[in-house]
């Protein structure tokens, strides 16, 4: 049945109308609002490039401690993050699709074992890489064509994730 039929439906059908989902107002369903994401993505590959933020050699100075430059950087990330956090729920804000931004308010539990070996794996891929998952669009785009490598293997650990989630610890 199409979307406009008006004939009976099976227990449990939906149609376009009754999916909010799917509806005119889902961001999922229509690519063409995603052009100002891609202009977000193409500005912040500049600035990450003018930055230094994808060198390798500022990475390897970052890990051997010897340049606060991409300390600077990411506690800049921290600050702002932490400020955007606290505007949202002081103005009450709403996302882009009108709905509003939910921030629970857990109080803090330890992290379990699974983040520590996440964070390990992170790490380890970031430090013999050289690039955490941002910057290697901004390097392949910048000519460094071994990122596909790179890309690649990030896209297989996903897959991989995805084909084990159910196996895996989840808080």
């Amino acid at each position: 049945m199409s979307p406009t039929d008006t004939g009976p439906r099976a227990a449990g059908e939906r149609t376009i109308e009754a999916d909010a989902s799917v509806g005119p107002s889902s961001m999922a369903t229509l690519p063409e609002r995603l052009w100002p994401y891609a202009l977000l993505g193409l500005i912040l590959g500049f600035v990450f490039t003018r930055a230094e933020v994808v060198s390798w050699f500022r990475i390897q100075e970052m890990f051997r401690f010897q340049s606060f430059h991409m300390y600077g950087i990411i506690g800049s990330a921290v600050a702002v993050g932490a400020l955007g956090v606290a505007v949202i729920k002081r103005l009450g804000l709403r996302s882009v699709t009108r709905r509003p931004i939910a921030i629970p308010e857990d109080r803090y539990t330890p992290p379990g074992y699974q983040y520590w070996l996440g964070g390990i794996a992170f790490g380890l891929g970031w430090g013999l890489l050289g690039a955490c998952p941002g910057p290697i669009y901004v390097l392949f785009g910048n000519g460094v064509t071994v990122m596909a490598v790179a890309f690649l293997s990030a896209l297989a650990g996903v897959w991989t994730y995805g084909a084990l989630r159910h196996r895996l610890p989840h808080s």
